[in-house]
């Protein structure tokens, strides 16, 4: 049970307004919600999102990091050996 007395008052049926017509209602703390961009005008769920070239990412990508080679350890050294772990033996 919620404590009485902390919790703010509770809308069911706020109104979201979009440019000064409701888009939606939806329940909230606030009796009505004033918003720039919704679902019903926003690019990505209208389909007239433009697509950015992904290849030109990609290439500038791979241009940054193109000099970078994975580390490798040289030739005729080998790599410091680790201890082995001790062991306790009674006896």
């Amino acid at each position: 049970m919620p404590k009485p007395n902390i919790h703010p008052q509770w809308y069911p049926e706020a109104k979201v307004y979009c440019d000064g017509e409701v888009v939606m209602t939806v329940g909230s703390t606030k009796p009505e919600l004033h918003v720039d961009i919704w679902s019903g005008n926003h690019p990505f769920f209208t389909g007239t999102q433009k697509i950015v070239d992904a290849e030109g990412r990609v290439e500038r990508f791979r241009r940054k990091y193109s000099g970078a080679k994975p580390q490798q350890t040289p030739k005729g050294k080998k790599a410091a050996a680790k201890p082995a772990p001790k062991t306790n033996k009674k006896g």
